[in-house]
């Protein structure tokens, strides 16, 4: 597989993306490149005005004008998804996709040191609900012609090592639940299921894990936008249960 090529300024025009963890990150790099090529971005995240920044920035640049969400990702449960799902219906009329880039993280701890309560809210906010969310907005995804799920996968889930824990044994997950998803949506060649893996990038997280890296050195989170656009729009219509490493790939 490839890198993805330069997309075409206007290959996610009348497209509905759900962005979690829009606020910071990934997710913001990855609304505003989304809206900058055509979408209606749908920002989700806990921080209302970090939410609000990341509107306004889309705005001025004259994109599609997006939504907020603010949701606790944490704190909701199966009826809140619901409720979520329902309340981007009405507003939004359809969804085309969604990349969920919100995380978790406390820090690198031996196993013996690590919570259920650390545990239960790394799972829950890395694992549980990218699967509820998706589950909650399958109705609106099947109803696209092409829709596209991505989930953001880690390294360390990906390649487990010593002291990442429960963060990489919740990360991990996402790339059994692509596999499942994509072979029960099979017969479904308009719904895709596909996790994307960043490896080293300048984010807040890497800032977290990697507190004495050089954050200059590191790729920034724009280098690897021609990913995440390849998959959520129409030419990687055809990547189906793929879990892709951006970094290895780039070389």
């Amino acid at each position: 597989m490839n890198q993805p090529s330069q997309a075409s300024p206007d290959c996610l025009h009348g497209r509905v993306i759900l962005v979690t963890g829009a606020g910071s990150g990934l997710g913001r790099e990855a609304a505003i490149t989304y809206a900058r090529h055509g979408a209606t971005v749908a920002l989700l995240g806990r921080n209302e005005k970090k939410l609000e920044a990341v509107y306004d920035e889309i705005a001025a640049s004259g994109g599609p004008e997006p939504a907020m969400f603010p949701f606790d990702l944490d704190a909701a449960d199966e009826s809140g998804f619901e409720r979520l799902s329902g309340t981007i219906s009405y507003h939004l009329k359809h969804l085309d996709g969604i990349l969920h880039s919100a995380a978790a993280f406390y820090s690198l701890t031996p196993l013996h040191l690590q919570t259920l309560e650390q545990w239960n809210k790394l799972l829950k906010i890395n694992l549980v609900a990218p699967f509820a969310l998706t589950k909650a907005c399958l109705p609106l995804l099947q109803a696209s012609p092409d829709a596209s799920v991505i989930f953001t996968g880690e390294t360390h889930g990906h390649h487990p090592s010593a002291y990442w824990g429960g963060y990489a044994v919740s990360k991990s997950g996402l790339e059994t639940l692509t596999t499942v998803f994509s072979e029960e949506y099979e017969k479904t060649p308009s719904l895709r299921f596909n996790t994307l893996i960043p490896g080293p990038v300048n984010s807040p997280l890497r800032r977290k894990t990697h507190p004495g890296e050089l954050p200059e050195q590191l790729p920034k989170t724009a280098d690897l936008m021609p990913w995440y656009v390849w998959l959520m729009g129409p030419d990687g219509r055809e990547v189906h249960g793929q879990v892709i490493e951006c970094a290895k790939k780039a070389g």
